[in-house]
């Protein structure tokens, strides 16, 4: 059975670094795709980055562009997120996600919290 599970998050100062891991079990095949998505208290659920398993192709949303970094170790069927210089407005719930082809989003993790203190 498909399983994501999130670790890494917890409490971090402004300017301050996190790195979530997001491992994948479970699976006998590979996926096409992983990466992160966050909620805010309030707010919609967000895209953060992406990665392509295969080719290592990365895509980020603007505001965490040049800050945060998504990372995969396909070895250890585990994907990364590398977060720097972090704000205050970066205090949400990270949930990794899994694509097995390029359509919709197939499995989701339970979420990791992560504040940012000013």
């Amino acid at each position: 059975q498909e399983q994501l599970v999130e670790s890494g998050g917890g409490l971090a100062q402004a300017g301050g670094s996190l790195k979530l891991s997001c491992v994948d079990s479970g699976r006998t095949f590979s996926n096409y795709a992983m990466g992160w998505f966050r909620q805010a208290p309030g707010k919609e659920r967000e895209f953060v980055a992406s990665i392509k398993l295969s080719a290592g192709n990365t895509y980020y949303t603007d505001s965490v562009q040049g800050r945060f970094t998504i990372s995969r170790d396909n070895a250890k069927n585990t994907i990364y997120l590398t977060m720097n210089s972090l704000k205050p407005e970066d205090t949400a719930v990270y949930y990794c996600y899994a694509k097995i082809d390029p359509h919709g989003i197939d499995y989701w993790g339970k979420g990791t919290l992560v504040t940012v203190s000013s």
